[in-house]
């Protein structure tokens, strides 16, 4: 895979997360800024670092099985590996300002 193949897919991965969504925020994982990292490899393979808004979040069993199927749906994608990291902790100023003027806080 060439960087312009990777851009594109590192593209519609993203599109995929845009359509991942924290259950009590309604804001998608990606603008909330609990999507730490997306490397794709030569290969196809795609590994994700994600947090949760919090360690108790309701959505800790089943938000990063949603992306890893969300992202493996995309035909150019071999294999996802999504780990769920606690550091940096997520605070409010991960969010894009996007998500911040959508939740009303600018």
């Amino acid at each position: 895979m060439n960087s312009v193949e990777k851009t594109q897919l590192e593209s519609k991965i993203i599109e995929a997360l845009e359509m991942c969504y924290d259950p009590e925020i309604p804001v998608n994982i990606y603008e909330l800024g609990l999507v730490y990292a997306v490397n794709v490899s030569d290969a196809g393979e795609v590994d994700i670092k994600m947090t949760l808004t919090t360690p108790n979040c309701p959505a800790a069993a089943s938000l990063p099985s949603e992306v890893e199927t969300k992202v493996n749906s995309i035909a150019q994608v071999k294999k996802v590996r999504v780990e769920v990291v606690w550091e940096p902790p997520w605070s409010p100023t991960k969010m894009s300002e996007s998500a911040r003027l959508q939740l009303g806080m600018i």
